[in-house]
């Protein structure tokens, strides 16, 4: 949920054709970055755990990492009902923080949300009657990990500001998908048991940008401007005082509770 992936057939094609660095500041579930053409890719984001479950794919083998998966299946006999299962490899992944595990748990959670509370327990309900570990997934699992084994990626978990842009230059790209300062998602209000997202943030972002703007570095920022009455006003007279393009997207999550 939240993920970019139904919206590339818009976004892709705004991009440069030619890029030599990619870098996606607020990864996320990596939909973006994964499915751009380019020399070198940077999967970056705050969510130390999400990190390390992409460190962890792109360190295996692909056999081992599917063997693992289906016989944690197995062996806690996991399915969109077995809620008590599910608890149990939440525990289990709260108690040794197993890379692989949140992806499992991620596959079975509601709207495959990933969510921490401020103990970095992981917390997300159970995705009764809706989630599990579908061959679909499996292929897109795989495909993702062939991605991150192949060419030159690069894992970093960082705040966007503690990001070194300075070896960048006009051949490289970098792409914002941050939390939005005037939804209510959970899955993108910035927290996830980790640092929160304010005005504070949300003028060190337009900050940075702009420091790139002066650089010629090329950037695209994945944002809401109005939403349900409400204005994010920083954002909208940021981009009218830069004359800053703006592309509008087409999207619907109505399959979303």
């Amino acid at each position: 949920m939240g993920g970019k992936y139904k919206l590339l057939p818009q976004i892709l094609p705004i991009f440069p054709q030619e890029i030599n660095t990619f870098v996606d500041v607020f990864a996320g579930g990596g939909n973006v970055g994964i499915n751009v053409s380019c020399k070198k890719l940077i999967l970056n984001d705050n969510l130390t755990h999400l990190i390390n479950l992409y460190k962890f794919l792109k360190e295996n083998k692909k056999e081992n990492i599917i063997s693992y998966i289906e016989n944690k299946i197995t062996e806690l006999n996991l399915s969109k009902y077995n809620l008590d299962g599910y608890l149990e490899l939440r525990s289990q992944y709260n108690t040794n923080k197993n890379p692989i595990d949140l992806f499992i748990l991620a596959a079975y959670s509601f709207n495959h949300q990933i969510r921490f509370n401020n103990s970095h327990q992981f917390n997300t309900p159970f995705g009764k009657e809706r989630s599990c570990f579908n061959p679909i997934m499996k292929n897109n699992l795989l495909s993702f990990i062939e991605r991150l084994q192949f060419g030159d990626v690069e894992i970093s978990n960082l705040s966007f500001e503690l990001l070194n842009y300075d070896k960048l230059d006009e051949h490289d790209f970098v792409y914002f998908d941050p939390p939005y300062l005037i939804t209510t998602g959970t899955y993108n209000d910035g927290k996830r048991g980790f640092k929160g997202w304010s005005e504070i943030e949300e003028k060190q972002l337009l900050s940075t940008l702009s420091y790139l703007d002066n650089k010629g570095i090329k950037f695209a920022l994945s944002n809401v401007l109005e939403h349900k009455g409400k204005v994010n006003s920083l954002l909208f007279d940021w981009v009218k005082y830069n004359k800053y393009k703006v592309h509008d997207l087409n999207y619907n999550y109505n399959n979303s509770s």
